[in-house]
């Protein structure tokens, strides 16, 4: 049986790494973004790596209610939605001043662009999930469990988040967990900061016991377990994979 499968922030990183991972079960995806032309790039090497795949992608500012009820309702057209991955989100509070009016601006792009992103379409698409066997796996971050600032404190409120939703849809069969990547350069998160300071990818490095960077395939393939349908017993968890950068602590 075919899987609807949306994912946010489709269109690079680990949104299309994880449409890879999941491209072997033929699944329709839906992917979502704000670069138009980023997401039909991916939709087309995912056409390419498997004709049989249906894909379809929609461009939306995920912080703007307007749009993403748009979007969900392009997305819900033509039936339901079995696997929701909140991806989109990034570190935008970054480069700004240290009076109290950029301290209020960073926070406030952080918490849009990482918590509203997530909230705001689950909140759309929840009826619309299938019910027993959903799955919502939202993306957090190793600095939403250890601190980091403004990104960090928007990365626990999605934790925080995932906790309230899976408690909420536990009884409807829908599981809410989350994936906590460590330090993975092979993101537009860290692209440009490694090649400007490759001296940034040492220190985050030496801070991993496992003494190397990840991959966006390894974060996939935690997301691809918590999507699967052998995950039903599995909710309101937060996955970490970051080399053991931080030990069993969510």
């Amino acid at each position: 049986m075919t899987r609807r499968i949306v994912i946010t922030g489709g269109g690079t990183g680990f949104g299309r790494a994880i449409a890879f991972r999941l491209l072997e079960e033929s699944p329709s995806f839906a992917l979502v973004g704000r670069r138009l032309n980023v997401l039909m790039d991916t939709a087309a090497d995912l056409r390419a790596a498997n004709p049989e795949v249906e894909v379809t992608v929609h461009s939306a500012d995920l912080t703007d209610p307007a749009a993403v009820g748009n979007a969900a309702a392009e997305i819900t057209m033509t039936g339901g939605v079995d696997v929701l991955v909140l991806n989109a989100g990034g570190n935008f509070g970054v480069g700004g001043g240290h009076d109290l009016e950029s301290v209020a601006e960073a926070w406030r792009a952080d918490f849009e662009g990482n918590v509203l992103t997530t909230v705001l379409l689950a909140h759309a698409l929840k009826p619309h999930l299938t019910s027993p066997g959903g799955r919502i796996i939202a993306m957090s971050s190793v600095a939403g469990i250890r601190g980091s600032g403004a990104y960090g404190g928007a990365k626990a409120a999605v934790n925080a988040w995932v906790w309230s939703e899976a408690s909420a849809l536990a009884k409807a069969g829908i599981t809410v967990n989350a994936v906590a990547p460590g330090f993975v350069p092979d993101t537009d998160f860290w692209r440009e900061r490694v090649a400007a300071d490759p001296q940034v990818a040492e220190s985050r490095v030496a801070q991993i016991p496992m003494a190397r960077p990840g991959t966006p395939q390894e974060v996939a393939e935690a997301v691809a377990y918590l999507a699967s349908p052998q995950a039903g017993w599995t909710t309101g968890q937060i996955l970490q994979v970051n080399g053991g950068t931080v030990l069993g602590r969510g």
